[in-house]
């Protein structure tokens, strides 16, 4: 049986506050949880706070928590001050993708917390094995990797490095569910994990289409979201095989697969993105065209459509639909 846990009573870290690093820490408080939130960046620090209650009204909208806001400000600690994390069960690293940061980050969480607090970071590029080598006692290591936005989504992936011992695993994982999760355990630790590999090749081949003229971006993205996005969350990828049947599967991947794209290059057109500082709806300028307030526009949406999926996935998940045929 699991063990039935008072989160309340499990005091959390989150360092980076970031959009990711921000939305985690709304995921964890509208779960009960005191949190105490480092931003190691003066600027981000600066605005954390505001768009932490912006996450926090976007969850009251949806119906996740009430009206009133003031608890969950109250449960949260916004500062620079590394000795916030004392008391801390379990600590998570949202800074960016640099290997020398995050060692700096880790060797300031492990010089105030005690050695049995489980420390995970949302890294979703760098192996938990390869950051592992600097953390004290590194067994309590392990990726703890959310989709955003954090308090909406049901993904949640938890990965072990070489050192990671299960039981610091077990523990997070057994607590995903009182944060909503459906979480993944990854025993190996695998370059990219699960949903980033998957997503990579995606992205491969689209700039692939894009780069040889087969299609527009437009016609491209419609394409994944009106036939992959409308049964991934019911049926994942094997479920959609067997759905299918699969006696077609033999001839058709074996004239696909050598066609699709193997390159290792960065594309060019995402070349030229980062060539002029792109950063999507985040300056307006990106793939596409933004005009100003299309941002916080599809903030919105997206964290009202993901409270929508969540709510489906819950209604249509593989027990779900297994308990109507044993009615039947």
């Amino acid at each position: 049986m699991i063990e039935q846990l008072n989160t309340g009573q499990i005091p959390i870290g989150v360092i980076g506050l970031g959009l990711m690093g921000s939305s985690i820490v709304a995921a964890l408080l509208i779960s009960g949880h005191t949190v105490k939130a480092i931003a190691p960046i003066e600027a981000d620090a600066f605005k954390a706070e505001e768009r932490i209650q912006s996450q926090l009204l976007l969850c009251s909208k949806a119906g996740l928590i009430e009206a009133d806001l003031a608890p969950y400000s109250k449960a949260l600690t916004v500062s620079q001050d590394y000795g916030e994390l004392a008391d801390c069960k379990i600590v998570l690293e949202c800074v960016i993708e640099d290997l020398a940061i995050k060692a700096e980050v880790y060797q300031k969480i492990t010089s105030v917390v005690s050695d049995d607090v489980v420390v995970g970071t949302n890294t979703s590029a760098i192996p938990i094995s390869e950051l592992q080598k600097y953390i004290k006692k590194p067994e309590r290591f392990l990726g703890v990797h959310w989709a955003e936005p954090a308090f909406m989504t049901r993904f949640l992936e938890i990965t072990c490095g070489t050192l990671t011992e299960a039981v610091y695993a077990e523990r997070i994982f057994n607590l995903a569910g009182y944060w909503g999760k459906e979480p993944t355990l990854l025993k190996k630790d695998i370059r990219g994990f699960i949903t980033n590999r998957l997503m990579y090749a995606v992205y491969r081949e689209i700039f692939h289409q894009i780069e040889k003229g087969a299609a527009t971006k437009e016609d491209l993205d419609k394409a994944f979201r009106y036939d992959a996005g409308s049964w991934m969350t019911l049926m994942g990828i094997f479920r959609r095989m067997d759905y299918h049947g699969l006696e077609d599967y033999q001839p058709i991947l074996s004239q696909i697969f050598g066609r699709l794209s193997n390159s290792t290059e960065v594309p060019t057109l995402m070349q030229k993105m980062v060539e002029r500082h792109a950063r999507g709806i985040h300056n307006g300028d990106g793939l596409y065209e933004y005009e100003e307030g299309e941002a916080a526009a599809w903030d919105e949406a997206f964290a009202s459509f993901n409270h929508e999926i969540h709510s489906l996935a819950a209604q249509y998940s593989a027990e779900s639909v297994n308990k109507v045929v044993k009615k039947n």
